[in-house]
């Protein structure tokens, strides 16, 4: 009773914040309500999600959310590991770089969008004065209002925000290595190259498991730095599903068919949870379970 009693007031809160929603959402997304009311009453079944696979716009959210996750995995985490590996040798310094590369993760996803709208900006923006005073005015760009480029824009602002705390992840991680391990590579005849590849990154391999499992979840959910940044556009082309989840719901009030939407990214995101910690990171799990069972 006295373990109930403690967990009961965190139960609530998890209740009304987080499991309501959800069943709420689940609930609307079977009507064709405008959010008036109390509770929605024209029941129209699965009509929603069937307009979903129609939707050119909700199917290209999922195409532009799949090409910023294999970004994400394949350029943005890399760079963090790279930067990582580096501030972890000795440099005179190396506790201010940390610092200025993870003060970025510190600023809010909206001082970001903001901060970079007038870095971008076609008129008198910082990108653009910078390519003329080197002399590349021909490389100078509308970065934001162009669909040829603003992905790579919105990409470039996304990894400026969150590569410094993909960054302290493996900086601990690297740190929690024995240095003992690698001078024993090393004295066996192993090249730094090798030592890295055989010792370091296998040994690194939970953190890295659980930053792409962060970053992919994290891709999936995009919302706030998208819509002060671009609002989507130009013509939806970075749009993703929780702006376009946004626009329906808040804007055409049409809150069942948003309602959909919020569904199908929680169906994502939980899917996308259980395989990964089923599939991937079983060894990590079992690992830390053995670990805590040895300790008792």
């Amino acid at each position: 009773m006295t373990i109930v009693l403690f967990i009961l007031p965190a139960f609530v809160l998890f209740a009304l914040l987080v499991l309501a929603p959800i069943a709420l959402a689940m609930y609307s997304s079977f009507f064709k309500w405008n959010g008036f009311g109390l509770f929605p009453t024209n029941f129209i079944g699965l009509d929603n999600f069937t307009r979903l696979l129609e939707d050119e716009i909700f199917l290209g959210d999922l195409w532009r959310g799949l090409i910023l996750i294999v970004f994400s995995v394949l350029i943005q985490l890399p760079l963090s590991l790279a930067i990582a590996l580096l501030l972890n040798q000795k440099m005179r310094g190396r506790a201010v770089y940390r610092l200025i590369f993870f003060m970025p993760y510190v600023l809010s996803e909206v001082i970001t969008a903001v901060l970079f709208t007038m870095i971008l900006s076609p008129e008198r923006g910082l990108a653009n004065d910078l390519l003329a005073f080197i002399g590349l005015e021909e490389l100078e760009s509308t970065f934001l209002s162009e669909p040829s480029t603003v992905m790579y824009s919105l990409f470039i602002v996304m990894t400026w925000k969150y590569f410094g705390f993909h960054m302290i992840l493996y900086l601990a991680g690297r740190q929690s290595i024995p240095s003992e391990l690698i001078e024993a590579a090393q004295i066996d005849g192993a090249t730094p190259w090798k030592a890295f590849r055989h010792v370091t990154l296998p040994l690194l391999g939970p953190t890295i498991r659980i930053t792409i499992f962060l970053s992919v979840i994290g891709t999936i959910q995009l919302f706030d730095l998208v819509y002060v940044l671009t609002g989507g556009g130009p013509v939806h082309a970075s749009e993703t599903m929780g702006v376009t989840m946004y626009e329906f719901g808040f804007k055409r009030f049409q809150v069942g068919y948003a309602s959909a939407i919020s569904v199908v990214m929680f169906l994502l995101s939980l899917v996308f949870a259980i395989g990964y910690q089923r599939f991937v990171m079983r060894r990590d799990t079992e690992g830390a379970i053995t670990n805590m069972r040895a300790k008792r």
